[in-house]
């Protein structure tokens, strides 16, 4: 039997896409309308960014531990978070997690690098585009990156917190991430990180001038590979 995938939501735009891949791209591996057991608890999106804005990490920790363990209570066999931002609390917690978890960096990192991407561009929140969470898990695969401006990490951080988490995909938008992409592909960047879980909503490789590293779908991809028992962070 495939294990039993628990998903730690953060927002509803990221988390649902996450879900609808799962479900969605089962059946290649487990055959026709097919997919593993998966489980979804989730705090409001104000419960995480309220302690997130006081710059109080462990109060996000401990969020995600309850989620861990009430997944754990429901029989799931390991963890993915489809929400990049709040993985910088991921650290103080993965040591006491009553279960494993995907990182959702490292399978990004594993994916560029498997793809020959030497130098990649960063997108996602400031919170998270100004943190450690993919320098570290691309330094780790030899990977060099980079992140968009000042100016630019301002206007993405508005586009997804006031735009994107509520669902909302405007042609404006698009254009604003066409720009900054086109800059850091200017920067001798070969590929670039979809870092916020709801940017795949908006953009894609049909539309961006740099090949993308869609975090969302990568991520879910990888718990499918887990669940059935192939390798998900190491080909």
């Amino acid at each position: 039997m495939p294990q039993h995938i628990g998903i730690v939501a953060c927002s509803a735009e990221g988390a649902s896409l996450c879900y609808r891949t799962l479900c969605a791209e089962g059946s290649a591996l487990l055959g026709s309308h097919d997919h593993p057991e998966v489980s979804l608890h989730s705090f409001s999106l104000a419960s995480y960014v309220e302690p997130i804005y006081r710059g109080d990490w462990q109060g996000v920790a401990d969020l995600m531990l309850s989620s861990a363990k009430k997944l754990a209570s429901t029989g799931a066999d390991f963890l993915i978070c489809p929400d990049n931002t709040i993985h910088q609390a991921l650290p103080l917690i993965r040591q006491v997690s009553p279960l494993p978890w995907l990182h959702i960096a490292e399978v990004v990192a594993l994916e560029a690098a498997s793809r020959g991407f030497r130098r990649i561009g960063l997108t996602g929140t400031q919170w998270l585009v100004e943190s450690s969470v993919y320098p570290d898990a691309l330094q780790a695969r030899g990977l060099e990156f980079l992140r968009p401006d000042p100016e630019e990490r301002a206007e993405i951080h508005r586009l997804i917190m006031e735009e994107l988490v509520l669902g909302i995909l405007r042609p404006k938008a698009v254009a604003t991430f066409q720009r900054i992409i086109a800059r850091l592909q200017s920067e001798r960047c070969d590929a670039i990180v979809l870092g916020c879980t709801e940017i795949p909503l908006l953009m894609n490789d049909s539309n961006s001038p740099l090949p993308t590293l869609d975090s969302t779908r990568l991520l879910a991809q990888a718990a499918l590979r887990r669940a059935v028992r192939e390798p998900a962070i190491a080909r």
